[in-house]
C-alpha cells in the first residue's frame, strides 16, 4: 500500500544510448522502491522508447529530463527535450528494422501524448498501478485523436475494450518519426 498519495523522481540527461540503458535501471530502481514491481517492465520499454526518439530525432541537443510519478491511481512517465517538432507516427513498411517506437508505447500504456512547451515538448504515457484497472492484453486496440483539421497530429492514445464505429484511416503500421 503506498503511504503517500504522490511520488516523483526526475533525471536529467544526455539521450546517448549509454545513458538510456542507465536510466531505464533508475527507473526500475524507483518502482521497486515504491513497491510497483510490476510496471517496471512497460516503463522500462516505454522510457528506452521515448529516449531513442530523442537520441534518434531531437536538435539541437540530446538533453533532456525523465519525469516518473507515481500517483494513487497510474503512473506517468514523460520525457521532455528541447526540440519544438511534434513526433509523428508514419508508415513503417513490414520490412523496416525501426520506426514503431509509439506505436509499442500506445499498445503498452493506458494512453500517452505530446505537449509543446515553451523550451521543446513533454512526450508521456501513463500506466494503471491497478491490475484490476488494465483492459485484457489481447482485446486492447489503441483509439486515436487528433488536434485538426489542417494538421493531424497524435495529441494521445487511450486503449479501449471496444470501439463501435470508428472512422480509421487506411490501416498502416506506425513510425516513430519527427518530420524534417
Amino acid at each position: 500500500m503506498i503511504s503517500h498519495p504522490s511520488r516523483h523522481c526526475t533525471v536529467e540527461l544526455q539521450a546517448l544510448p549509454s545513458r538510456i540503458g542507465q536510466v531505464r535501471r533508475i527507473v526500475s530502481a524507483q518502482l521497486r522502491y515504491w513497491h510497483m514491481d510490476s510496471l517496471i517492465d512497460r516503463a522500462s520499454l516505454g522510457v528506452t522508447e521515448l529516449l531513442s526518439n530523442v537520441h534518434r530525432h531531437a536538435r539541437p541537443d540530446k538533453t533532456c529530463t525523465v519525469e516518473i510519478e507515481l500517483l494513487l491511481d497510474r503512473l506517468k512517465v514523460s520525457v521532455h527535450d528541447h526540440d519544438p517538432r511534434l513526433p509523428v507516427v508514419a508508415d513503417a513498411g513490414p520490412l523496416a528494422t525501426c520506426g514503431r517506437g509509439l506505436a509499442m508505447v500506445a499498445a503498452m500504456s493506458e494512453s500517452w501524448g505530446v505537449s509543446p512547451d515553451d523550451a521543446g515538448k513533454v512526450v508521456w504515457f501513463t500506466l494503471p498501478t491497478s491490475v484490476a484497472a488494465e483492459p485484457a492484453a489481447w482485446d486492447r486496440r489503441p483509439h486515436l485523436t487528433a488536434t485538426g483539421p489542417d494538421r493531424p497530429r497524435f495529441t494521445e492514445v487511450a486503449l479501449v475494450d471496444h470501439v463501435a464505429e470508428v472512422h480509421r484511416p487506411e490501416a498502416a503500421p506506425a513510425r516513430s518519426a519527427v518530420p524534417g
